[in-house]
């Protein structure tokens, strides 16, 4: 199938991450080669569309609220979910260019043990099945009906992070690991395309050395930058 003019991608917004969201944004930018449509999942917009307490479990403000991308969306198209704590390194349209309608969501389906207990900001490490599957998501939205507000704000963690809302698992598609290249987890790679951060970013003094650290720098540097056009006029 063809990908819309127009690519919708949902972050998660988190308050003690600004830094980070702004960085993940401009290296999209900087790599997309279609028109993006970039829409923050930010608490302070949802109102009580996300009303659920926050729990000890949770470690962003993101957690659950990510669920709600196929509501915002209409339950219309294609849409792509990232956690912030990402840096893109190759164009985003090749991704939406594996829209398959076979599947409700496509993911990259992670097999790994966690190395740490604890991650950024003192958060618990919790280990489970189908961990960081719902960190960059991409949704055929028709599909995901059953992830409406009443849901999202009431499921346990497990049943929305797990993807118990689906039917089945055959549901569920794959992404190529480089879509979602765990930082610390897997070993450096230069065809990592999305860089995930999941242990803690650059933006924190005890990862400010990992790897791809300099190139999240660089499109940070590039958030806060003015350069003289070359076009002229």
């Amino acid at each position: 199938m063809s990908p819309p003019p127009t690519l919708d991608i949902y972050i998660g917004y988190d308050v003690a991450e600004r830094v980070a969201y702004h960085a993940l944004c401009q290296s999209l930018v900087d790599h997309a080669s279609r028109p993006i449509r970039i829409v923050p999942i930010a608490l302070s917009t949802l109102g009580r569309l996300h009303d659920r307490p926050r729990i000890r479990q949770q470690s962003t403000d993101f957690s659950f609220s990510r669920f709600l991308t196929p509501y915002l969306s209409g339950y219309e198209g294609w849409s792509l979910f990232m956690d912030c704590d990402m840096l893109v390194r190759a164009d985003i349209a090749e991704l939406f260019a594996l829209a398959d309608d076979r599947f409700a969501v496509i993911v990259a389906q992670h097999e790994y043990e966690p190395r740490d207990r604890e991650k950024f900001l003192g958060n618990v490490q919790l280990p489970y099945s189908k961990k960081n599957w719902s960190s960059v998501v991409l949704f055929n939205n028709a599909r995901c009906q059953a992830l409406t507000p009443d849901y999202v704000n009431t499921a346990s963690g497990l049943d929305l992070h797990q993807f118990r809302w689906l039917e089945s698992d055959a549901q569920i598609g794959a992404l190529p690991l480089e879509w979602n290249w765990l930082v610390g987890e897997y070993p450096h790679s230069p065809t990592a395309k999305i860089a995930h951060f999941t242990r803690g970013g650059p933006y924190f003094a005890e990862y400010a050395d990992c790897d791809y650290a300099d190139e999240w720098r660089e499109a940070l540097a590039r958030t806060v930058s003015v350069a003289r056009s070359d076009a002229g006029g």
